[in-house]
């Protein structure tokens, strides 16, 4: 697909992921005049990546940016929401598109496809590289990347980890259920576990003890290895929350565990100077 048909078909696509439609009655969309936001394209290695962005419409002097990584659904409805609720946050909030390279998650019906056919298929090296990219475009374009933080769900939590190890720039980031251990391939050679010791930004994890995908134990497994590296990064466990507990537009959905991780994502990054 070219880059400039991944764009426009991106523009056209407002919903939320095919692959957990429909979206539940919880779905969140935020409306404000008090923001601008909308598609972008930024340069990296030689091609043009199709994003989202979000941030006030009336802000004076550079912004803190937060990177907003994706779930395996790729930027659809939801992540641009999160984008939009950063902004209100006095952010400039960037969603790049980070499988547009091997494919479209949004022509994907169901989970296990999207997996096996894209969602594996993307490198992480090319991830992170990308990610650089994405920095530096937003510090052209209003941000200032010494006060910048990541954030991610999911897929995009893991990632959060790892580019939290890969960017002496960062100063936050805050993963949500992204998984912390698992076999290493070619295209996936670290987990965050393995990535600990060379954290150079804190994280705050956030997980459901009822998430049947990220075992406790291997959430404990990188508290140990935190404190094994003497990481100034925190793991919260909320009791009564599964898998995906932020996503809104899920039944997966748990609104108090999410409403109490947001707020303690807002106090994370403002603790760690993004702000």
């Amino acid at each position: 697909m070219k880059t400039e048909d991944n764009l426009s078909h991106k523009i056209s696509n407002n919903g939320f992921a095919p692959a957990v439609s429909p979206a539940a009655t919880t779905a969140i969309t935020t409306h404000s005049e008090a923001i601008v936001s909308g598609e972008t394209s930024i340069p990296t290695q030689g091609e043009n990546m199709p994003a989202f962005q979000a941030k006030p419409r009336d802000a004076s002097g550079s912004l803190p940016v937060v990177l907003v990584i994706q779930e395996i659904f790729g930027v659809h409805e939801h992540i641009r929401d999160i984008c939009r609720r950063l902004a209100m946050e006095g952010y400039l909030a960037v969603a790049p598109e980070l499988y547009f390279r091997q494919g479209d998650p949004s022509e994907y019906g169901d989970i296990p496809t999207l997996f096996n056919e894209l969602v594996s298929k993307v490198p992480d090296t090319q991830v992170l590289a990308d990610l650089d990219h994405v920095a530096n475009w937003a510090s052209r374009n209003g941000g200032d990347m010494r006060n910048m933080a990541i954030t991610g769900f999911c897929w995009g939590g893991r990632i959060t980890w790892l580019y939290a190890a890969h960017n002496p720039q960062l100063k936050a980031g805050v993963a949500w259920y992204g998984k912390l251990v698992g076999e290493k391939t070619m295209k996936q050679q670290k987990q965050p576990v393995d990535v600990a010791v060379d954290l150079t930004a804190p994280v705050l994890g956030l997980y459901g003890a009822l998430d049947e995908s990220i075992p406790q134990e291997s959430v404990e497994t990188m508290r140990q290895a935190l404190r094994a590296a003497n990481a100034k990064s925190e793991i919260v466990v909320y009791p009564d929350a599964g898998h995906a507990f932020n996503a809104d537009y899920r039944p997966s959905y748990h609104e108090a565990s999410a409403k109490d991780g947001w707020q303690r994502m807002l106090t994370w990054f403002r603790e760690n100077g993004v702000k």
